[in-house]
């Protein structure tokens, strides 16, 4: 039986579907503390708020006012460096530590695209290519070095798609980083073609405004042409080509025939003022200023985005207007709305709330089971109509950044799976058929990776591909 995958584009290229067998047992999530002010995290131990402002995207916010985190209750976290707890049906096949250009500790590993026999891996200092013929046995096959974080990563046919949101000296792969107080600075996203994937070719680059935090892509209706939805955020006055309000997203319009002539072809504004969108100052839940995360599932011409404070649907019809066609908020538990993942049948989307911004402990009892977790929404009428929370039950230690990230759909018949990240709470792999009771079925968990500091690491993305999970540490490079 072939099942349709609403997977961002970014991980297409599934040749074989196969149901997955997976042993179920329910897992009670802890009732743990509910604290409404820890919003914001910090103050950070001596070093990590200058080691987290320099790794960029939001992992800062793990260092604000209002989270000491000598009061976070890690008692219960059980592993030492080196050590791995696991349930019983997940086995860790492979591992490629990170290396070369990328082996230092600022060189994060971040998202994963797939492509026939090949795993394309973003690093904030460019990309790898693994030969994954042999799951068992993967293979780096080419390195290529182009730094620009966070390389945001996605493949589509001949063609792969790169995010730049750091301000760069120029579009070349051999830039320094610039201030985005200059006008000539550079960012935006890199177009290369894979057509010999072993051998990537830069093709194009398109500057978007405020750059490009992450994007998903979109085929025409007539396979002519490939449109990147790419999504920034956070505008600042004194930054020429990053102006506020920035209630928008950037479409891209790359042909498929003609990579070298991308470009933008417009810039919607999702969240017009005069409408009253975007969240509102001075709560819990970050204010919007652009979307951190759009996923699209072009045969049905839906996308989902996550969009700081909002979580919203988006009809995309019309490939070059998108239109929001719905927008909720959770302003008591969600802190930053980070990404979202259709069900497969595009009546589900799970958003991610990424509290702390990735960069801190709310892994623990003193966070609780409902912050720093998902969100599942069913879709009703075109609406989204909450149904519950999902977060992983093992406390982790405080020196372990831990909260909801990136996974995707495994594509089971009658039921709703996925696998995802947790950073340096390991992966889980859980099911939210009963949308209102999701209950975790697999995980894998690797110890801290220091017990004196807390080094940003774990996994970014993990991801199922024709039969396996495969997942981008931060640290650790590429396990299957």
């Amino acid at each position: 039986m072939a099942i349709p995958v609403p997977l961002r584009l970014r991980r297409l290229g599934v040749t074989t579907l196969s149901v997955v067998a997976l042993g179920i047992a329910a897992v009670s999530l802890p009732a743990g503390a509910h604290d409404d002010d820890h919003g914001a995290a910090g103050p950070c131990p001596p070093g990590q708020q200058r080691a987290n402002e320099r790794a960029g995207d939001n992992f800062a916010l793990a260092c604000l006012p209002g989270l000491d985190i000598a009061k976070l209750d890690d008692r219960a976290a059980v592993l030492a460096p080196g050590e791995i707890e696991k349930s019983a049906n997940i086995e860790l096949l492979a591992n490629i530590p990170k290396s070369g250009p990328f082996a230092g500790e600022s060189s994060f590993e971040t998202d994963l695209a797939f492509q026939g026999d090949y795993a394309f891996q973003g690093n904030y200092d460019g990309l790898s290519v693994y030969d994954i013929r042999k799951p068992h046995k993967p293979q780096l096959v080419t390195q290529v070095l182009c730094p620009g974080s966070q390389n945001d990563i996605s493949v589509l046919g001949d063609l792969l798609v790169l995010s730049v949101d750091s301000s760069r000296s120029n579009d070349t792969c051999s830039n320094v980083p610039q201030s985005a107080t200059i006008k000539e600075s550079w960012e935006g996203i890199r177009v290369f073609d894979i057509s010999e994937p072993t051998a990537p070719e830069y093709v194009a680059s398109v500057e978007t405004a405020c750059g490009s935090h992450t994007h998903t892509l979109a085929p025409s209706k007539d396979g002519r042409d490939v449109y990147v939805y790419v999504s920034s955020y956070s505008p600042n006055v004194n930054f020429p080509d990053c102006q506020p309000p920035h209630d928008q997203i950037s479409v891209v319009k790359v042909p498929v025939a003609a990579p070298q002539d991308a470009a933008v072809v417009s810039e919607p504004v999702l969240f017009p003022a005069e409408e009253g969108g975007g969240n509102p100052p001075g709560g819990y839940s970050r204010e919007t200023s652009g979307c951190h995360d759009l996923t699209a599932y072009p045969s049905k011409d839906v996308m989902a985005g996550a969009c700081m404070g909002d979580g919203i649907l988006v009809d995309i019809s019309d490939r070059e207007s998108p239109v929001v066609t719905e927008q909720v908020r959770d302003t008591e538990n969600f802190a930053f709305w980070h990404s979202a993942t259709f069900n497969n049948a595009g009546t589900k989307v799970v958003f991610t709330d990424e509290l702390g911004g990735g960069g801190g402990p709310t892994c623990n009892p003193t966070i609780g089971a409902q912050k720093g977790a998902d969100g599942i929404y069913d879709i009703v009428g075109g609406q989204l109509e909450f149904r519950s929370y999902f977060k992983i039950p093992r406390t982790q230690a405080n020196t372990e950044n831990c909260v909801a990230h990136n996974g995707s759909l495994i594509p089971v018949a009658g039921r709703d799976i996925m696998v995802q990240a947790w950073y340096q709470g390991g992966i889980s792999v859980w099911d939210f058929t009963d949308s209102a009771n999701p209950k975790e079925i697999a995980f894998f968990d690797r110890g801290p990776l220091s017990t004196d500091r807390l080094i940003l690491g774990g996994s970014w993305s993990a991801y199922w591909y024709n039969g396996h999970i495969y997942s981008s540490d931060i640290q650790q490079g590429f396990d299957v």
